[in-house]
């Protein structure tokens, strides 16, 4: 199987309100509009809000965003009022996460690599 590409589709119970909340509190660029939903850019991903099927509800879904600056990120999600579910903290595995949800309560996390995580070491060798 080879997957080209790939993208999170939430069926929310209120579109319009959902759109607002990637669009306009979280400042996700728009990749494509169609009557009844919009596909986001999320770095390497996409979120696409449909606004037809029947509502995800609480389907356990969670969304990972990595950010370059997690305490960054929380100040303008504070500013934008976006409550924070839980505060940026160090996990075990060494990643700072910190968690917000969208309107329909999909967790959101979002996740900061520090300089010295092994995911940013050089995997190629010398």
């Amino acid at each position: 199987m080879d997957v080209l590409a790939s993208r999170t589709i939430l069926r929310p119970r209120d579109p319009d309100v959902t759109t607002a909340f990637y669009r306009d509190r979280l400042g996700l660029g728009i990749f494509r509009e169609y009557p009844g939903g919009v596909v986001f850019f999320a770095g390497q991903a996409l979120i696409e809000v449909a606004g037809h099927g029947e509502p995800d509800g609480a389907s356990g879904a969670t969304i990972l965003l990595q950010v370059r600056d997690v305490h960054a990120a929380r100040t303008e999600l504070v500013d934008a009022g976006v409550p924070i579910v839980r505060e940026p903290r160090t996990e075990p595995w060494g990643l700072i996460e910190m968690w917000i949800a969208d309107p329909d309560g999909t967790r959101i996390v979002l996740v900061e690599v520090p300089p010295n995580h092994p995911q940013r070491r050089d995997s190629r060798g010398e």
